[in-house]
């Protein structure tokens, strides 16, 4: 009887996190450039000195749905939309090179070109920064440039790339912040042929007719693992019982 309850109990360990992924992409629905997160779940054999009977299932985030979200227009010069598959590459908190779809970019008060979330947008020479007072536009390619308000006659100065990462064939995992990384380390190389579309902004692409249908089917699966537990229960008193009349 052991195996079956630590089978089924694992099983439901799977279905809640299950849920949380379900009520995280349920609660990013309307985040800019979010991607639904995907759970892995797989049997995991108990291995051992004695027969491998006993499996186990195991549940992890590790990836996202990558097609892409619906697109508006904005009409704002600093939004953008990236157009293919590539992605946005920027500076996580711990200084590292991380990738997102998210464009609703802004200048902050030092002059630092970031995303929504406040991450320093990188080009081929690190974050790219913008000179105060300047008015700043972003090309198809991601060229950023900067005009001077006080002397618009003067030619627009370029100050930096963004660089569009492309990760196809390249292992990314999405972190607890929604940042994706290269995993076991590293940085993406830029995709050449990418491009933006400026004053537009790319939507999550979480359905939510689709996740309220995934949260159905988990709580009714989390149900009859909680009842294949109660059913071995009784199982295990009943040959408890046929024992005592032995």
């Amino acid at each position: 009887m052991d195996r079956l309850i630590y089978t089924a109990l694992s099983g439901m360990q799977s279905s809640m996190q299950q849920q949380r992924v379900i009520a995280s992409n349920m609660a990013n629905a309307q985040t800019l450039g979010f991607k639904a997160e995907l759970l892995d779940q797989r049997p995991m054999t108990v291995k051992g000195d004695s027969l491998e009977v006993r499996a186990m299932q195991h549940a992890e985030v590790r990836g996202a749905r990558m097609d892409t979200g619906d697109v508006i227009e904005t009409g704002q010069p600093l939004d953008i939309a990236i157009n293919g598959q590539a992605m946005l590459a920027v500076q996580a908190d711990d200084g590292s090179e991380a990738y997102t779809r998210r464009g609703d970019l802004s200048i902050s008060p030092t002059g630092l070109l970031v995303t929504g979330e406040g991450q320093p947008v990188m080009g081929d020479a690190g974050p790219i920064t913008i000179p105060l007072g300047g008015k700043a536009s972003i090309a198809p390619d991601g060229t950023v440039s900067v005009t001077d308000p006080a002397a618009p006659n003067a030619p627009a100065q370029d100050v930096g790339r963004i660089k569009l990462a492309g990760w196809q064939g390249s292992p990314v995992l999405k972190g607890l912040d929604g940042l994706f990384r290269v995993e076991g380390g590293g940085v993406l190389p830029r995709d050449e042929e990418a491009s933006v579309t400026t004053g537009s902004l790319e939507q999550s692409n979480v359905k939510p007719t689709e996740v309220l249908v995934e949260m159905i089917d988990a709580q009714r699966l989390f149900a009859m693992r909680s009842k294949l537990i109660a059913t071995a229960s009784e199982v295990d008193e009943s040959g408890s019982q046929l024992m005592r009349m032995t």
